[in-house]
């Protein structure tokens, strides 16, 4: 009997291998090739256009129109020269400054305000819309979706932010969890050829796409600050990709010797002025132990030792041993006491004590409950605070083994939040860009020295502008730097 069930599993077990492979055979719009792949064109698209506003949601779109127009405008040219053309391309500047850039399935791609920071030229900004353009002509994310979904892995950050959580967590889970899988070198080498191909037909110099490269290695390691990975988090270093892609734009100038090639590098600069760098403070930041949000005016303790993950839809907290987690976010209900509700009705949790409470002055709901998991049983403690007509939901996880041990930081996390009344804490300002004109040839260590740039900051500046320090400038060179 024991020997009939196993024959009879494994007979559908390859009954459903053939089937998967029936259905999952489609031809590769780059190679031509027959590959597996379990989406579909109109699949690709709807992933994503559900994942788009996430995206968005949890990173936070730049507010400058008419630096997201002129990036889409590239990217539309770009588009239309690919081997997908027909697609709805879609690109936009989102508000973190972490250097990266990546697309999801459908046409969707983004840059972060950190890249577009450290690219030099309109010809860099095209080689690296370009190479994104790449991936979605080759069906690199949707071939990693479809592995994915067969090898049905857990697309999470871990068991602390499980999919019982991710109302709190603010993850998708298969959108935007896609961003945190790194491509194979191959796919990345794929990438970069078909950004040269493509930014060479757009009229660009694509020998200066191999220049962000350069900055990225110099850079390196860049660590995502913000939730988002950094460029070679997900998108792996292949071996000699900077001499590759230069004799790539080499050998396609060399064969197309009547088209003109630009690199626009005072065009591309000048859409830089005033663009913030680095950290903004004005959504949050952390300082003396505790973090401060000016616009919306609170404060809270930070557990000594802990990791802040600030992004545009939440404030995560992780232990140093990345056993616990705090996350903050808006609830959807009006009320602490509904939005206690509502936290029990969709985790299913088991109360243990809940009650209305004030938290320095505020009207409040604090609940401890359990929630089983995937995992297990994870404890939490939570406050539900109102202010400004908005609720916060303020979470601790652990497992409920680990939750004594993260107890009382828990209760001094939560419960420390209060209304930000500092003027100094409120009227923070980021750093931005500026752009500089050389008034005469020197050194790029002269220029910045005469910009007023501090000693310890000038090979920083340096990296910034894809120059080195001794590098001689000609007067009216266009330079990057960074002040309040």
């Amino acid at each position: 009997m024991e020997r009939r069930h196993s024959l009879m599993g494994l007979a559908a077990g390859a009954a459903l291998v053939i089937i998967i492979g029936a259905l999952s055979c489609a031809i590769n719009p780059v190679t031509g090739k027959k590959e597996f792949m379990l989406l579909s064109t109109g699949d690709e698209l709807a992933l994503g256009k559900q994942t788009d506003p996430e995206i968005v949601g949890s990173y936070g779109q730049y507010p400058d129109q008419a630096l997201d127009g002129y990036v889409s405008d590239i990217g539309q040219k770009l588009g239309a020269l690919s081997h997908r053309p027909d697609l709805e391309y879609s690109f936009k500047v989102l508000d973190s400054p972490v250097v990266n850039a990546f697309a999801v399935p459908g046409g969707f791609v983004y840059l972060t305000r950190g890249i577009l920071a450290y690219l030099n030229d309109e010809a860099e900004l095209a080689g690296v819309i370009g190479h994104e353009i790449g991936h979605i002509a080759a069906r690199h994310s949707a071939q990693q979706y479809s592995r994915a979904q067969v090898a049905q892995l857990g697309l999470g950050i871990g068991a602390m932010v499980s999919k019982t959580f991710r109302k709190y967590a603010g993850l998708a889970e298969a959108g935007m969890t896609m961003l945190f899988l790194s491509f194979s070198r191959e796919n990345e080498r794929q990438a970069d050829d078909l950004g040269v191909l493509y930014s060479s037909k757009a009229g660009y110099d694509a020998r200066q796409m191999a220049n962000m490269f350069v900055t990225l290695e110099r850079l390196s390691p860049e660590e995502g600050r913000d939730g988002l990975p950094a460029w070679f988090s997900t998108h792996p270093n292949p071996p000699d990709r900077i001499a590759a892609i230069r004799k790539g734009a080499q050998e396609w100038q060399a064969e197309n010797p009547q088209s003109r090639v630009a690199v626009n590098r005072n065009e591309y600069v000048r859409r830089l002025d005033g663009l913030v760098f680095g950290e903004d403070p004005r959504h949050g930041y952390v300082a003396d132990q505790a973090f401060y949000h000016p616009g919306m005016t609170f404060r809270f303790p930070v557990p000594s030792g802990w990791k802040v993950n600030n992004t545009a839809s939440q404030v995560q907290i992780f232990s140093a041993d990345k056993d616990a987690v705090i996350l903050l976010s808006l609830a959807a209900e009006k009320s602490p006491a509904e939005a206690a509700q509502a936290f029990v009705a969709g985790t299913k949790a088991t109360v243990g004590s809940s009650a209305s409470v004030q938290v320095n002055g505020l009207p409040a709901h604090r609940m401890a409950a359990d929630v089983a998991t995937d995992q297990g049983v994870v404890r939490a403690l939570a406050y539900f605070i109102q202010k400004d007509g908005r609720v916060f939901a303020f979470l601790g996880f652990a497992a409920q083994a680990r939750f004594d041990t993260y107890a009382s930081a828990f209760e001094r996390t939560l419960g420390g939040f209060a209304t930000l009344t500092d003027a100094a804490r409120i009227n923070v300002k980021p750093e931005r860009l500026g752009i500089r004109k050389t008034a005469r040839q020197g050194s790029l260590r002269q220029a910045l020295q005469g910009f007023g740039v501090a000693q310890d900051k000038l090979e920083a500046h340096a990296v910034l502008n894809g120059m080195k320090l001794d590098d001689t400038l000609p007067a009216g060179t266009l330079v990057k730097t960074v002040a309040k």
